[in-house]
C-alpha cells in the first residue's frame, strides 16, 4: 500500500475513561512510568499460547465428534432395523431393500417418525429443525457461538429418528450440528472468548464432517466459509487438528477406502473441460431453482391452519410415496451417489431416482422436520451431471466427454452454487474420491456454479432463514485496510505540545494566541528530549488558573493527573483502533520506537478515517 499524507487535524481527547484522577494536584509521573505502558503498545503476534491451549481441547473435540458420528450411525441402523425389518440390530441396511415385503405399509413409517420429531421440537428444542448448518450459523453471528446443551442430545436423535424411518437425508449435517453444538457447549463451561468459542464451535462441526466423510480439508474449508467468516491462524490451526483428529479416528474405525469410490479418471481434454465448465453454470441455476422451491415450499407450510408440529408428519408422507414408487429415495443413500458417479445405473433409472428424490427431500426438509442438504444434493447434482454428460456425448462425441467427470462436477457444482462455499465443494469432491485428474474439471465447474448463482439468487439455502430473520450473513472475506496503514503513515505531527518545566502561565498564553489550540481537549507534555511525559486535560489548565489552585509560575506538568496510553509508530492503525477501545480513548499518543520513545504526533478518529479511505480507494 502506498503511504498516506499525514494531516493537520485537530486532536479530541486522549484521556482514558479508565485511567485514575486525583481531585487534588497530582505529580508528574515520572518517565519511567510512561515507559511501564509498553507492554500494553506492542504489536500483537499473530499467535499466543493460547492457540496451544485451544489445539489441545480441539483434538479432544475431534475425539468426543468421532465417537458421536460413530454413535448415530449406529443409531440410525438400529432404528432402519427396526422401523423396516423388526429386528434390533446395528449392521448396516438400507430401507430400500424391505419396500418388496412392506408394500403399501412403508407409508406410515416416515409418519412415524416424523410425529416423534415434532414432539421432540415442540417440547424439547425448535433448533432440532431444519438442516443443522443454518442453525449453527445463526447462534455464531447472532448469539455469540452459544448453542444449548440439549441440542447436543436431541439433534442426533432426531435426526437418526428422521433418517432411521426412511427420510431422504444424510448423516453429515445433523452430524454437523451436534458437532458445533458440542464445541459451543466446552466454550461455555470453560472461560473461553467469543472468538475462542467460536473456534470451538467450528472445531466441532468440522471433526463432525472428517468422522462422516474423511475429508479433513473440505471440512476446514466448510468451517471457515460458513462457520468462522474468517481466515485467522489462531482459528484455522485448532480447527486443522480437530478435523484430522477425526479423520485419523475413521480410518480406525471405518479404514481408508474413500466413501464414494470411483473408477480410476483421466486428464480432461480442452473440449470437455469446456463442457464440464459450462456444466456448472448449468448447476448454478439448478442451485437457485432448488433453493427457491424448498423455501417455496416451506412457505407453503407456514401457512397451514394447523400447529408446525404436526407438519414434519405431512412432509413424510411425501417421503412413503415416494420410497413406494423408487424405495431407493429412502435413507441416507450413499450407495446411489457411489453408483451414479460409477456410471453405475441405466439414465432411466437415474432419471427416476433423483425426481423422486428431490419431490421427498425438498416436501420433507421444507415441513420442518429434522434432515440435512448436503447428501441429498450430491445425490441430485451427480445425476443430473450424469444425465447432462450422457446427452452431450451422444450428441457431441469429438468432446470426449466422460460421463463419470459430468457426474462428479454436476455433484459438487451443485452444492457449490447451493451454498457458495466453492473450494469446499471442489476439495470436497476430490477427498471423497480420491481422484485427482477431477480437480481441473471440479474447480471450473464449481467457479461456473458459484458465479451463476451469485448472480441470479441474493441469499443461498444455506443463508436465506436467517436472512429473512434479519441476520446478515458475511459473504465476502478481505484484508482489513487498517491492518495495511502503520501510525506513523497518518498521525498527526502537529499536535500542541507543551515542554516539562513550561510554566502554566506561558502555556495559557500560547494556548490563547493560537485559534485553533481549543480544538484539542488535552496536550501532551513531554521532556527536552521530546519525549512524553504525560497528558494534560485544557478544561483542568484553565479551571486550575480561574481558580487559583495552582501557581501561574508552576510547571505544566504538575497537571498531569492520569497515566498515559501510547502506541509506537510502526503498529498498524489497527491495533492503535483496538488500543483505543479498550482504554476508552479518542485519541492516542504516537511514540518512536526508535528515538527513545519522542513523541511522533497523535492519532484520533479522524486520522483512522483517513487511513480508512485510502485502503478503500487502494
Amino acid at each position: 500500500m502506498k503511504p498516506v499524507a499525514n494531516t493537520h487535524r485537530a486532536t479530541p481527547s486522549i484521556t482514558s475513561s479508565h485511567a485514575a484522577t486525583t481531585d487534588g494536584l497530582t505529580v508528574s509521573p515520572s518517565l519511567d512510568l510512561v515507559l511501564e505502558s509498553e507492554h500494553l503498545s506492542q504489536q500483537p503476534g499473530l499467535l499466543d499460547k493460547r492457540t496451544i491451549s485451544m489445539s489441545g481441547l480441539a483434538i479432544l473435540l475431534g475425539l468426543a465428534a468421532s465417537g458421536v458420528a460413530w454413535l448415530m450411525l449406529k443409531l440410525i441402523a438400529i432404528i432402519t432395523n427396526l422401523a423396516f425389518y423388526g429386528h434390533f440390530q446395528a449392521h448396516d441396511v438400507s430401507p430400500a431393500d424391505a419396500v418388496a415385503h412392506l408394500g403399501w405399509w412403508v407409508l406410515p413409517i416416515p409418519v412415524v417418525g416424523a410425529v416423534l420429531i415434532g414432539l421432540m421440537a415442540r417440547y424439547g428444542s425448535k433448533a432440532i429443525r431444519g438442516h443443522g448448518i443454518p442453525e449453527a450459523m445463526e447462534q455464531v453471528l447472532t448469539n455469540r457461538s452459544r448453542i444449548p446443551a440439549r441440542v447436543m442430545f436431541l439433534k442426533p436423535i432426531s435426526s437418526a429418528i428422521s433418517i432411521g424411518t426412511g427420510g431422504p437425508f444424510g448423516a453429515e449435517g445433523p452430524i454437523i450440528a451436534t458437532g458445533s453444538a458440542l464445541g459451543s457447549f466446552v466454550g461455555q463451561k470453560i472461560p473461553v472468548s467469543t472468538a475462542e468459542r467460536k473456534t470451538l464451535l467450528a472445531a466441532g462441526a468440522a471433526a463432525g464432517m472428517s468422522a462422516i466423510f474423511g475429508s479433513p480439508v473440505s471440512a476446514v474449508l466448510i468451517a471457515i466459509e460458513l462457520l468462522l467468516f474468517e481466515y485467522r491462524p489462531r482459528s484455522i490451526i485448532p480447527v486443522a487438528l480437530a478435523a484430522v483428529t477425526a479423520a485419523g479416528m475413521r480410518i480406525v474405525m471405518e479404514g481408508s477406502e474413500p466413501i464414494f469410490a470411483m473408477p480410476e479418471l483421466g486428464p480432461p481434454g480442452l473440449g470437455a473441460l469446456v463442457f464440464y465448465t459450462l456444466l456448472g453454470a448449468v448447476m448454478g441455476l439448478a442451485a437457485a431453482g432448488v433453493t427457491r422451491i424448498v423455501y417455496g415450499i416451506e412457505d407453503t407450510f407456514e401457512r397451514l391452519p394447523i400447529h408446525w408440529m404436526w407438519w414434519p408428519a405431512l412432509g413424510a408422507l411425501a417421503v412413503g410415496v415416494a420410497g413406494y414408487f423408487a424405495p431407493d429415495t429412502l435413507g441416507v443413500g450413499y450407495y446411489n451417489i457411489r453408483n451414479i458417479l460409477s456410471d453405475g445405473l441405466a439414465w432411466q433409472a437415474v432419471a427416476v431416482l433423483i425426481a423422486f428424490k428431490f419431490f421427498s427431500w425438498s416436501i420433507s426438509l421444507g415441513s420442518g422436520t429434522s434432515g440435512g442438504t448436503l447428501a441429498p444434493l450430491f445425490t441430485l447434482g451427480g445425476g443430473l451431471g450424469l444425465l447432462l454428460g450422457k446427452v452431450t456425448a451422444s450428441v457431441l462425441p469429438m468432446l470426449h466427454i466422460d460421463v463419470r467427470v459430468a457426474a462428479l462436477v454436476g455433484m459438487a457444482a451443485l452444492f457449490a452454487g447451493a451454498s457458495r462455499a466453492l473450494l469446499t465443494s471442489a476439495v470436497f469432491a476430490f477427498e471423497t474420491t480420491l481422484q485427482p485428474m477431477g480437480l481441473l474439471p471440479l474447480l471450473g465447474g464449481c467457479a461456473a456454479a458459484y458465479l451463476v448463482s451469485s448472480l441470479v439468487m441474493r441469499n443461498t439455502i444455506m443463508t436465506e432463514k436467517i436472512a429473512r430473520r434479519g441476520v446478515r450473513t458475511p459473504a465476502e472475506y478481505s484484508a482489513d485496510p487498517l491492518e495495511q496503514v502503520l501510525v506513523h503513515q497518518v498521525a498527526n505531527q502537529q499536535v500542541m505540545r507543551f515542554q516539562s518545566g513550561q510554566q502554566i502561565l506561558d502555556v495559557v498564553t500560547a494556548m490563547r494566541s493560537d485559534p485553533h489550540a481549543y480544538r484539542f481537549a488535552v496536550y501532551p507534555v513531554v521532556d527536552a528530549e521530546g519525549r512524553l511525559k504525560g497528558v494534560v486535560d485544557r478544561d483542568r489548565i484553565l479551571t486550575a488558573i480561574e481558580t487559583g489552585q495552582v501557581a501561574c509560575t508552576q510547571g505544566i506538568e504538575s497537571l498531569i493527573a492520569q497515566r498515559p496510553r501510547f502506541v509506537f509508530d510502526d503498529m498498524t492503525v489497527r491495533h492503535a483502533v483496538q488500543h483505543m477501545v479498550k482504554y476508552g480513548l479518542d485519541a492516542l499518543p504516537v511514540l518512536s520506537r526508535q528515538q527513545r520513545y519522542v513523541l511522533v504526533g497523535v492519532i484520533s478518529h479522524t486520522e483512522i478515517s483517513i487511513a480508512y479511505r485510502h485502503g478503500l480507494e487502494d
